[in-house]
């Protein structure tokens, strides 16, 4: 009959400690506990982690599984602060309204004429597009959003508000955000248009190649500024 050897003896002593009922007073290991929040907290901590997924992982990595992952909760957290994916993509995209609204009047609170205070928004709206595309593109994926929520509704219509005061000051009139003459409308459009299009192409890489094209040390910066100039020169000449 051959001899046990050391590693068969540890064996057979692993064994039967696992058998062996714990010791009194021995404290059982703890299950792993999810981080404790409370109520409200929770609701903004799952925000928070909402907004660091989207801006590392981009909206396809963004579920309710991976936010609660996150946050370190249960999975069912989100969907009972949110509903579904739709509701907590809603409210994420109110809190970047509401951030990106926050910029532009900070930044228009500077300028000294409507001309300086226009381009100091348009400066602010890509800024803020810059530092979060993730949150930016979201805010403008009107399929993926539920407009219904007060929150989100309430964010938007402020950004519009915001945009059409600005225009309203430019040509030297009251434009209400409920009611629009076509030349109103046509404006809004045109400065929209002007600054979200330039964004796009700011975060999509496409403005490269024009700028190497452009004279010598030429920024994304500089290109926005001679555009602005051009085109509220000719709004106020209108």
């Amino acid at each position: 009959m051959r001899k046990t050897n050391s590693t068969d003896r540890a064996a057979q002593r692993r064994k039967l400690q696992q058998a062996a009922p714990p010791r009194r007073g021995a404290r059982a290991p703890r299950p792993r506990q999810e981080t404790p929040y409370h109520h409200g907290a929770l609701r903004d901590a799952l925000l928070e982690a909402a907004e660091r997924v989207l801006e590392r992982d981009g909206l396809a990595g963004l579920t309710l599984r991976a936010v609660a992952r996150e946050a370190g909760v249960s999975h069912a957290a989100p969907t009972h602060h949110f509903g579904d994916l739709t509701g907590l993509l809603s409210e994420l995209a109110a809190v970047g309204f509401r951030r990106f609204n926050a910029a532009m009047v900070a930044a228009a609170a500077a300028g000294t004429t409507p001309a300086a205070k226009a381009m100091a928004r348009a400066r602010a709206y890509v800024a803020y597009a810059e530092a979060n595309p993730g949150m930016y593109g979201l805010m403008f994926r009107t399929e993926r959003l539920d407009y219904s929520r007060p929150s989100l509704h309430e964010a938007a219509e402020a950004s519009f508000a915001g945009l059409a005061g600005a225009i309203g000051a430019s040509r030297h009139e009251q434009i209400s955000d409920h009611a629009l003459t076509l030349e109103q409308a046509a404006a809004i459009a045109r400065a929209w248009s002007l600054v979200h299009g330039f964004t796009m192409l700011l975060l999509d890489g496409r403005l490269a190649d024009m700028l190497e094209r452009s004279p010598a040390g030429t920024t994304a910066d500089m290109l926005l500024d001679a555009m602005l100039k051009v085109t509220i020169t000719r709004g106020q000449d209108a």
